[in-house]
This record gives C-alpha cells, structure tokens and sequence, in this order.
C-alpha cells in the first residue's frame, strides 16, 4: 500500500474572516492536535505545498475574477498601511484580510501538489488540510467562505496537464457545492455526486441538472443510515460506470450531528463507511488514488474526531 499524504501551510492559519467567524483558524488547530494526541500523525507522510499559479487557478476561474481578487487583496494592503481597516467583505459571510490571497494560493496549491504526487505514483492518496475552503466558490465569484475552488482546480489540472481522460468529484458537506457544480457542469470527464441538506444555504440548492451531476438534497435530521443507502443506491452505481482515474473529495463534516451549522445527523463511522466506499471505487478504478480537501466542520470537537477517522481509512491503520 502506498503512502498518504497530510498537505498544509502555516500561511492557511494566517487568513481570518474576524472575531467569532466559524471559519476560523482553530479548525486546522483542531485537526494538528487530534493527530498528535492519536499518535496518526505517525502514519502520515507530511508535505508543504507550493502557492498555486495563476494559469492553473484559472482552468477553473475566469481570468477577471482571479485579477479582481488580487486586486482587492493588494488595495488592502495598502489601505492598512495607510491606516485603514483589516478587513475588505465581499459578501455578508465571506471577508478577507491581509493574507487571504496568500492563503488562497496555498490552499489550490495543496490540491494540485496532491494531484502531481498521487498521479506520479509518490502518494496512494492525500487529504489537504486547507483553508480557506473551496466548494462555493464559482467561476467568477467568491461565496460562502470560499475564495478558489480547490477540487475543482484540481479536477480540471488533472484532465488539462496530466491528461487523464475521467475523474470523479465526492461531496460530502453539509453544504450543496454549488461553486463546483457551477464549474464542472456539463463536463462529461467529470463525475460530481453529492448530498446536501435542502433547504439551506445556498439558497435554492442546485440550479444545474447535467448528466455529470449526481446531486441529492436531503432533509434536516436525515440520519447517517438513510445517507449510506442513498449513496449505495445513487451514487455507487454512477461512479461504477464512469470508472474515474483519480477520485477528489470535498471532504466537508459539518454534516456532524453536533455541528450547530447543520442539521443532519452524521457520526465518525458515517465518515469511516462513506471513506471506505470511495476507498473502493479508487482501487478497482484509479490505482487507488484519491486527493481529499477540507471544506467544512465548525464544531472543532466533530471535525478533529471526524477528519481523524476520514484519514484512518486513506491511511489504512
């Protein structure tokens, strides 16, 4: 069995929405010392990824967007300089300061450094434990705390400069990836399947119904075994047909039933179970290979225990 990588950066800790804002950096302070504290840390094989360049970022963005939001990050800088205020909103959720553009980078950077190593046979697999997250981010818009879209990103670098020919997107946030959706949509290289509580944020769930698109809304306090089902019935058989060469998972835990920003009920053996399924899929598809990227999970608790027992399953101990 191959390796699993742990991708991170000192600069993802460095990007703050303001006091009180659930995505925060505590979260990848959570997940180090549940690492730690486990001995798990032990069993994976760490890696700093580089920032992500600007060409790759826009496989998936439109070239104005990405210079926009440099130029915003840049006019910040300066105004702070100047006495101004650390913090730019760009929407009511979703604010940078001075080192999100950073941030940013490093965190798509993961993603695709991720992609580079479990392409080229260095890693089976790697979870990225990124911030700012990336599944609401759109082609041409931040939204939802999300600034760039890491697995999309990465799910179209894989196709464009490593040329494989089917790869497949796993959702599994609390939230509808709505910024995924609305990049991949219609790319019949790629496999998005997803559950989501509906209704909920964003509003109006999922506005797209392409053939790639396995989107299924759920209601609040849908249990973890009416979850399995829906994926052993809806998801496995898409992505046994479309026989992915490289699987991503948006790897979001606020689905947690004590997370307080959702309202389904998922436990740590929902993770272990839905890991183990992709885990399958990998094997008998993709030579194993999976990159995983934190989205959400605020309640710190549910998501150290929840991405502890998600990587037990990549690393297999």
């Amino acid at each position: 069995m191959g390796a699993t990588g742990y991708y991170t950066h000192s600069d993802c800790r460095l990007h703050e929405m303001g006091a009180g804002h659930p995505e925060c950096p505590l979260r990848l302070d959570a997940i180090e010392d549940r690492l730690l504290i486990t001995g798990l840390d032990h069993a994976l094989e760490r890696r700093e990824p580089a920032p992500a360049a600007l060409a790759d970022i826009e496989l998936a963005h439109d070239r104005m967007y990405v210079a926009s939001l440099r130029g915003l990050s840049e006019a910040l800088i300066e105004d702070m300089q100047a006495g101004g205020p650390s913090h730019t909103a760009l929407d009511p959720d979703t604010t940078m300061n001075v080192h999100t553009w950073q941030a940013a980078l490093r965190s798509a950077g993961a993603a695709l450094d991720a992609t580079d190593a479990v392409i080229a046979g260095e890693l089976e697999n790697a979870f990225c434990a990124i911030r700012p997250p990336g599944h609401h981010a759109c082609h041409d818009k931040a939204m939802g705390f999300c600034f760039f879209n890491n697995v999309a990103i990465a799910a179209k670098y894989a196709l464009e400069r490593h040329g494989l020919q089917r790869v497949a997107i796993v959702d599994f946030d609390v939230h509808h990836g709505n910024g995924t959706e609305d990049i991949v949509a219609g790319d019949d290289r790629i496999l998005m399947v997803s559950f989501y509580q509906h209704p909920f944020y964003p509003e109006g769930g999922a506005r797209k119904y392409d053939a790639n698109l396995v989107n299924l809304p759920v209601p609040a306090y849908t249990k973890g075994m009416d979850i399995r089902e829906l994926i052993d019935t809806m998801w496995m058989p898409r992505l046994e047909a479309h026989r992915p060469e490289l699987i991503f998972i948006s790897a979001g835990f606020d689905a947690h039933r004590e997370d307080d920003l959702g309202q389904l009920g998922l436990v740590e053996q929902d993770y272990v179970w839905m890991t183990q399924r992709i885990k399958d899929v990998a094997q008998k598809h993709a030579h194993g290979r999976i990159v995983s990227c934190l989205e959400g999970g605020y309640n710190l608790s549910a998501l150290s225990r929840s991405v502890e027992a998600h990587l037990r399953v990549l690393a297999n101990v």
